[in-house]
């Protein structure tokens, strides 16, 4: 390990643990003064997952934090600076134990260190076709006599067999613009803005839409959002594709916690290949659509992703988010290189030359074309 990144491995875990140590101090001194006071109480946060009609994976995390209100259009930026705090200082449940149950199959699971749990339950019968997305129940289970075990109902995408093909995006600067590229404007799009201050690219939410549609119209291709972004921001995602009208699917998003392998969220690359890589293999015969953005590792991961699983991806839509002429050639040579393979990476100015390229190919109904056009107009900018 090099002299730098030693020197932020320790500072980072000294961070850390310094925080959690300054909580847990804050937490004991404050102990008799709350004595008799509604204890805060422990609640199931659940996240969208996916899977097959024989087995579905469900995940959520347990959280003593309670939700955030809702977001408002007229939010200071002092008061989306406190909620940006109260997501990232999130007080995790370690070792809470929940019961899972669907179709049949019951199982109970032990969250891990940051609070997460996973499992994988095969139902006694198929779930049905009859739509997209199934619901298996959680139940805390209580640690003392008096405990009151939250419940949730954890969403789960199970893909319709009339699906044309799939769909992976990402999500920074290619639904929503976050300027990942730029550190300031980043940090405060993310800690200054909220829900329904951030803006998505015009045109994404009709051009996903149609997507999802595909040329048959029946709404049954199944979306995936990947990103390298911290489950801590999980839910002002689905607060934003709400608002935003975007069409939901699975959030495979990744911690954020400090360790001695990974000092900064850096390794979003591994991470993204790993999750795309589990939603092709869950789905062996169906193939998909990329959609990401040149401003960081998208074009490379995908082009990993189109080698490693031939003839599986359509296209991957590149959106250019500008930058150096330097970094545009790098796409283009990826994309001619792909292209000898008989592969298909489009570096698109924007939506709807995406959308035009999807029309032309059969994907989407030529009709929604006037849709994305529209919505990028109404948002008054280039999509």
């Amino acid at each position: 390990m090099s002299g730098w990144r030693r020197t932020l491995d320790l500072l980072g875990t000294a961070l850390e643990g310094g925080l959690a140590r300054a909580r847990d101090v804050a937490l004991e001194a404050t102990h008799e003064a709350i004595a008799g006071r509604a204890r805060r109480t422990p609640r199931i946060v659940p996240y969208r997952e996916f899977g097959t009609d024989r087995a579905l994976v469900a995940a959520g995390r347990v959280l003593l934090d309670p939700p955030l209100p809702p977001a408002g259009d007229a939010d200071s930026a002092w008061r989306n600076l406190v909620a940006s705090y109260r997501r990232f200082e999130s007080d995790e449940v370690p070792g809470a134990r929940v019961r899972l149950s669907y179709g049949g199959d019951v199982r109970v699971v032990t969250t891990d260190g940051e609070g997460h749990f996973r499992a994988t339950l095969t139902p006694t019968s198929p779930a049905p076709d009859d739509r997209s997305w199934h619901e298996v129940r959680a139940e805390l289970l209580p640690v003392a006599a008096d405990d009151t075990g939250d419940v949730a109902m954890l969403p789960v995408l199970v893909p319709s067999r009339h699906a044309a093909f799939g769909i992976i995006s990402d999500i920074d600067d290619t639904v929503v613009r976050t300027d990942a590229t730029q550190l300031l404007r980043m940090l405060r799009t993310v800690f200054l803005g909220n829900a329904r201050t951030r803006l998505p690219f015009p045109g994404v939410a009709a051009f996903y839409r149609a997507l999802r549609r595909g040329p048959a119209g029946d709404e049954t291709n199944p979306l995936f959002y990947v990103s390298g972004g911290p489950w801590n921001l999980y839910e002002l995602l689905v607060e934003f594709f709400a608002h935003q009208g975007i069409p939901m699917g699975p959030l495979l998003l990744r911690d954020w916690g400090v360790t001695s392998a990974d000092v900064l969220p850096t390794n979003h690359v591994t991470h993204k290949r790993a999750a795309i890589r589990r939603v092709l293999e869950t789905y062996p015969t169906l193939p998909f659509v990329l959609v990401g953005d040149s401003g960081q590792d998208d074009p490379e991961i995908y082009a990993s992703v189109i080698r490693e699983h031939p003839g599986r991806v359509h296209a991957a839509y590149i959106r250019d988010v500008g930058g150096d002429e330097t970094r545009r050639g790098a796409v283009r040579a990826l994309a001619a290189e792909l292209a000898r393979d008989g592969a298909t990476l489009l570096l698109a100015d924007d939506t709807l030359a995406a959308a035009r390229h999807a029309a032309e190919q059969g994907w989407i109904d030529a009709a929604a074309l006037a849709e994305v056009e529209a919505e990028v107009k109404k948002d008054g900018g280039i999509g």
